[in-house]
C-alpha cells in the first residue's frame, strides 16, 4: 500500500531512508536547508525542496501537514530536531519517527511527542556486538530493553526435531516466529513443522531466555 513521507534532513541517514521509501514505491517528499544535498536527492523522491525545518511556515506552505509520515533525520542538531520535531506534531502529522544522536536527546524528543526515536550508532553497534558474541546470530533486533528477536542458525542437534519434540516455549520461554530455509520463509510455524540443519529461527523472547536457548538448546 503506498504511503505518504516526508523526510528532513539529508545526510547519510536521511538520504537512505529516502532512497529506500522512495524505491518501495511511496510518495517521499524530501527536505533540507542545503540546495546541494536536495539537488543530489531529486531523482530518489517525489518532491524535493530546500527549506528552514524549523520555519513552520515553510513547512506548511510545502504541503508537510497532508502526509502521513515524517522522518525527522537531523540528529546532529538536537535544538532543530527538538523544534522540527514539535512543529511537525502540533502542524498535525500523526506519525513522526526522529533521529537522536544520544539518550538525553532521546529523551528530550519523547517529551515533545515523537512516536519514535532512533539512535542508528547504538542500535547497529548492538547489532554488531551480538553477532561478535556468538556466531550462532545472524540478527538481532531489540523490542524493549527485556524483549528481543534474533536469528539463530539451526545446528546439528536440531536436525531432524519438530517443534513439538523440541518444545522450545516450555523449556526456554521463547517462541519461534518463523523458519527461513534457502528463500522459503515458514511464517508462524506448526508443532509438526520439522528443522533441518543450516536452517534460520526467528525467535523471540526475554533476553536472558534467548541467550540460555541460544547457549543450551542450539
Amino acid at each position: 500500500m503506498k504511503k505518504q513521507f516526508v523526510v528532513i534532513g539529508l545526510g547519510r541517514f536521511g538520504s537512505s531512508i529516502c532512497k529506500e521509501l522512495f524505491k518501495l514505491g511511496h510518495d517521499v517528499m524530501a527536505i533540507d536547508s542545503s540546495p546541494e544535498r536536495v539537488d543530489a536527492i531529486r531523482n530518489f523522491a517525489s518532491h524535493a525542496a530546500v527549506a528552514n525545518a524549523t520555519d513552520e511556515m515553510s513547512l506548511r506552505e510545502l504541503g508537510v501537514r497532508n502526509f502521513e509520515h515524517a522522518v525527522v533525520a537531523i540528529g546532529d542538531n538536537l535544538q532543530t530536531s527538538v523544534l522540527c520535531t514539535l512543529m511537525l506534531k502540533e502542524i498535525g502529522i500523526p506519525i513522526v519517527w526522529v533521529k537522536a544522536k544520544d539518550l538525553q536527546h532521546q529523551m528530550i524528543l519523547e517529551k515533545v511527542g515523537a512516536d519514535r526515536v532512533i539512535q542508528p550508532e547504538r542500535e547497529m553497534g548492538i547489532r554488531i556486538a551480538h553477532h561478535m558474541d556468538s556466531e550462532k546470530v545472524i540478527d538481532y533486533i531489540d523490542l524493549s530493553e527485556d524483549y528481543s528477536i534474533i536469528e539463530l542458525v539451526a545446528s546439528k542437534k536440531l536436525h531432524g526435531q519438530t517443534l513439538l519434540e523440541l518444545d522450545i516455549r516450555a523449556k526456554y520461554k521463547c517462541t519461534v516466529l518463523a523458519i527461513k530455509r534457502g528463500e522459503t520463509v515458514n511464517v508462524a510455524p506448526m508443532p509438526e513443522d520439522g528443522i533441518e540443519l543450516k536452517d534460520i529461527l526467528v525467535v523471540m523472547g526475554h533476553r536472558n531466555d534467548l541467550k540460555r536457548f541460544e547457549e543450551k538448546g542450539i
